[in-house]
């Protein structure tokens, strides 16, 4: 649910990324220890393809791969693909509109972990549909032991994601999550055994999947259905349903009205449906 109690924030003409330099700007007025940290990431840079290129390779360089062997990756694949800069962009709108402990556009992208990964992860992909696995590999193991989140680069992710607190987030190979999706820590969309086909989850627009919920399967979770925490799902869920328990079974619709998706809500708790939901 949305904090009312939430500083309203209206967005400098030119969106997301003219809004995120002006918060770049006050932030390094007001403490000055990190002015340098916020010019080198986000002032010194004309696009969000730049921002990002730069700072992902800060985070995830080492001595294996330099920072700046990594951000010359970086600008490879968002030269290749603009529509990466732009999943960027609408899924740090996502995080801004959907977390009520979120004040800024600037805190998603310094530090928040689910941003961060999701952000690698889809340079990881691009590589891995160039056929360059190994590299893909590579920032895949970069990725979990850094922000950990665990994305294998083949899987298929939408726009518009919100990853919150992402810690333990495991995403397998052949799963699908589609644009608008919100999922918590510990989530696992996995497999059930040891098939090596297509065996992993299919998750469907504005989906909300709670803290700790494991979803196993080649099986589908239907538009802007709601699994609650810590649910165990082995079986398709239906669109505009709840699902909870081990395993999970259906307890309702998404109590959330029509005009906003389970995803938008982020309203976890289970409860009679609203009326006309």
């Amino acid at each position: 649910m949305h904090d009312l109690a939430k500083p309203r924030v209206f967005e400098a003409s030119g969106g997301v990324w003219a809004q995120l330099r002006v918060e770049a700007m006050q932030a390094a007025a007001e403490e000055p220890l990190l002015a340098s940290y916020l010019h080198a990431s986000i002032l010194h840079h004309e696009r969000i393809e730049d921002a990002l290129s730069y700072h992902l390779a800060q985070k995830l360089g080492s001595h294996d791969m330099s920072p700046l062997q990594l951000r010359e990756v970086c600008k490879e694949a968002y030269a290749a693909e603009p529509e990466i800069a732009r999943k960027a962009e609408r899924d740090m709108r996502a995080v801004r509109e959907r977390d009520p402990a979120c004040r800024t556009y600037l805190q998603p992208f310094l530090y928040f972990k689910g941003y961060g990964g999701l952000q690698a992860y889809r340079v990881a992909h691009w590589l891995w549909r160039q056929e360059r696995e190994t590299i893909a590999f590579h920032l895949q193991s970069r990725i979990s032991e850094l922000f950990a989140v665990d994305i294998h680069p083949a899987a298929e992710i939408g726009s518009g994601v919100f990853i919150d607190h992402a810690h333990g987030i495991v995403i397998g190979e052949t799963a699908v999550v589609e644009d608008d999706v919100s999922m918590l820590h510990s989530v696992t969309l996995g497999g059930t055994g040891k098939e090596r086909d297509d065996r992993h989850p299919k998750i469907r627009r504005g989906v909300l999947i709670g803290a700790g919920a494991k979803v196993l399967g080649n099986i589908e979770v239907g538009e802007e259905a709601r699994i609650a925490a810590g649910s165990v799902v082995l079986q398709d869920v239906p669109s505009r349903c709840t699902v909870a328990g081990v395993p999970a079974k259906p307890v309702g619709g998404p109590c959330c009205p029509k005009e906003t998706t389970p995803a938008e809500a982020m309203e976890h708790r289970i409860m009679e449906s609203p009326q006309g939901a």
